[in-house]
């Protein structure tokens, strides 16, 4: 079981983190179940299953993620997470290239009192 994270601000960095070790499933956790996500090319995905699915071949890929936190913003049980992002990854052609960009991600506490990514969004408004 992991680590209940009591403080929504400390998310981005346990994701970049885990990530960059390549631990799947320890991304994974800092999801809430049912939780969704708008990939860096704009496709919708929900659901564990799926999120493995993009989260490994971001590894695969060998991405490098570093994220600086810029807003947590809390009310209630929900923080509005702003992040501002480069993903140093391996294209299909094997160039190295670094994509950047400005998440606006929504965390919930839960029952347990841990924070949980339960929308992310790394092209913001875009």
């Amino acid at each position: 079981m992991s680590p209940v994270v009591t403080d929504p601000a400390k998310l981005p960095v346990l994701f970049q983190d885990a990530l960059n070790a390549g631990d799947v499933e320890g991304v994974l956790a800092l999801f809430a179940p049912g939780a969704g996500m708008r990939t860096v090319v704009g496709e919708h995905i929900t659901g564990t299953e799926a999120l493995r699915a993009e989260i490994a071949g971001t590894v695969a890929a060998r991405g490098k993620l570093t994220n600086v936190p810029r807003h947590t913003i809390v009310g209630a049980d929900t923080a509005l997470l702003v992040t501002d992002w480069t993903m140093e990854v391996d294209d299909p052609g094997g160039e190295r290239i670094a994509p950047t960009g400005t998440t606006a991600n929504i965390a919930r506490r839960h029952t347990d009192g841990g924070w949980r990514f339960t929308l992310l969004n790394p092209l913001g408004t875009a």
